[in-house]
């Protein structure tokens, strides 16, 4: 029954259905993440390097001929036992042009030196190779202290543009209302974090819960902003 449940947070932690609403604190970031994964995902095709893969939670929505994830070696990484690969933040374990695409899935922030990082990435990459970028712009600190840098759309295309890759599409997630709702859930979640489980289960079902309904209703009401927004996810092509 426990193991049950553990798969069921795990697949609303990333996959946020409508239990998601009352379980999940993050349920706007989640499901826009989720949903831009499912339709960017078709964009994608032959061998795919999942850069930062982490436990690899959006690899069922990619029909590649292989999947590879790369990670940074930590204790954590190694604890995970995901990646395939597992480097330390410098050179890529690959010979030029390998792959014919790339996922990048909320790492970018993370990194402190993004130029040779992205140039790794294209040195890898196949010429006109493609790859899928997502990057947030508001949000918290997090995964401290290794959360150095957010991007305007202005900057990000900047970046990518410096080092070799055209943008073909760019899209901002959540550029919406609810934004401010998920930063509220976002707030809420740390002040709670340390607070006994019962209690804290209790607040996450009722009070972030609640602000996620909110926010649902909220943004079916009010309009958008394209100015104010949760992520940035990009679809990029290695330039000839």
């Amino acid at each position: 029954m426990k193991a049950k449940v553990r798969a069921l947070m795990r697949k609303e932690s990333f996959f946020p259905s409508w239990i998601g609403i009352f379980v999940n604190p993050f349920y706007f970031a989640r499901e826009g993440l989720a949903d831009a994964m499912m339709r960017y995902s078709q964009s994608l095709s032959g061998v795919l390097l999942d850069v930062g893969c982490g436990t690899k939670p959006y690899q069922s929505l990619f029909d590649v001929d292989e999947y590879v994830g790369l990670d940074m070696d930590s204790e954590n990484t190694r604890k995970c036992g995901v990646a395939d690969y597992l480097y330390d933040g410098g050179l890529f374990p690959f010979p030029d042009e390998k792959f014919n695409a790339i996922l990048c899935n909320q790492v970018l922030e993370h990194v402190f030196n993004p130029d040779q990082f992205l140039n790794e990435i294209n040195r890898v990459m196949k010429p006109s190779a493609k790859m899928v970028l997502t990057v947030p712009f508001v949000w918290d600190e997090h995964e401290q202290p290794y959360d150095y840098a957010r991007y305007s759309s202005f900057g990000l295309k900047a970046l990518l543009e410096r080092n070799g890759f055209s943008v073909l599409k760019h899209e901002k997630l959540g550029a919406d209302i609810s934004t401010l709702f998920q930063l509220a859930n976002a707030y809420l979640y740390k002040i709670s974090e340390r607070w006994n489980k019962y209690v804290k289960l209790g607040f996450t079902l009722s009070v972030m819960g609640l602000v996620n309904l909110l926010g649902l209703i909220a943004r079916f009401i009010l309009p958008k902003n394209p100015d104010l927004f949760l992520d940035h996810v990009v679809l990029v092509e290695k330039k000839s």
